[in-house]
C-alpha cells in the first residue's frame, strides 16, 4: 500500500474542479463540455518526502469518463510553466501550484514504483479527526513491463473499460499498467489508467 494521504477539512480557492474545468477545455484530449464535468471519484499516492501532494481525479461530462492526475507543490516546480494547471488557495496550507502530474518527476517516479511493485493507492487519513479510510478507486499495478523505460510514463486521458489487446489497448492488469476499480451510479468499472513502455 502506498502510504497513508493527509485530507484537510480545507477551503479551497478556487475549487479543485473549477481549476480543472479552466485547464481541460485547452487541451487537446479534452473535447466536451468542461462546464458538465463532475468529479466521480479519485486516487492519491504519497510523496515519501512528504512534500508534493498527488491526487488523480476521475471527471465525467455525461458521456465519457476522463482521468486527470495532478501534482500540488508548495512552490512553483522549475521548468514545468507550460504543465501548470493553476495556482490555489489552500486555508490550511497555503499557496499551491497544481501541475500536470506527469510533468512532475515525483509524480512519474511514484507511478513507476506503483505498477513494478503491483502497489495499491494511499489510504486516506482526515487530519481534523485521524480517521483512516480506504482509497475509493481500488488501484493495482501490474508489475513490470518488458522493459524499463525512460518516457515519462502514459497517462490515458479517455478512460475505455476495453480488455481487448486487438483494439490495440492495453490488457488490464497486464504488465507495465496501472489499473484501477471504482463504483458510480451505473455500478462498478475497471479499466487502465496508467502505461508505462
Amino acid at each position: 500500500m502506498s502510504g497513508t494521504a493527509e485530507i484537510y477539512d480545507a477551503v479551497l480557492d478556487p475549487g479543485k474542479l473549477d481549476l480543472l474545468r479552466s485547464w481541460v477545455r485547452h487541451q487537446s484530449w479534452f473535447d466536451g463540455d468542461p462546464e458538465r464535468l463532475e468529479q466521480v471519484t479519485a486516487y492519491r499516492f504519497v510523496d515519501p518526502a512528504g512534500e508534493v501532494g498527488m491526487e488523480s481525479f476521475l471527471l465525467s461530462d455525461g458521456e465519457n469518463t476522463f482521468h486527470v492526475p495532478v501534482t500540488y507543490r508548495g512552490a512553483e516546480l522549475e521548468g514545468a510553466a507550460d504543465s501548470l494547471v493553476g495556482t490555489m488557495e489552500h486555508s490550511v496550507l497555503g499557496r499551491r501550484w497544481v501541475y500536470d502530474a506527469p510533468a512532475d518527476p515525483v509524480y512519474t517516479t511514484e507511478v513507476r514504483r506503483v505498477i513494478s511493485h503491483r502497489d495499491t493507492a494511499a489510504d486516506h487519513v482526515q487530519m481534523e479527526d485521524g480517521a483512516i479510510t480506504p482509497s475509493p478507486v481500488n488501484i493495482r499495478g501490474g508489475g513490470d513491463g518488458p522493459a524499463e523505460g525512460v518516457d515519462a510514463p502514459q497517462v490515458i486521458r479517455v478512460i475505455s473499460e476495453e480488455n481487448n489487446a486487438e483494439a490495440d489497448r492495453p490488457l488490464i492488469g497486464s504488465p507495465g499498467t496501472l489499473s484501477g476499480t471504482w463504483q458510480d451510479v451505473d455500478g462498478s468499472h475497471t479499466a487502465v489508467l496508467v502505461v508505462v513502455d
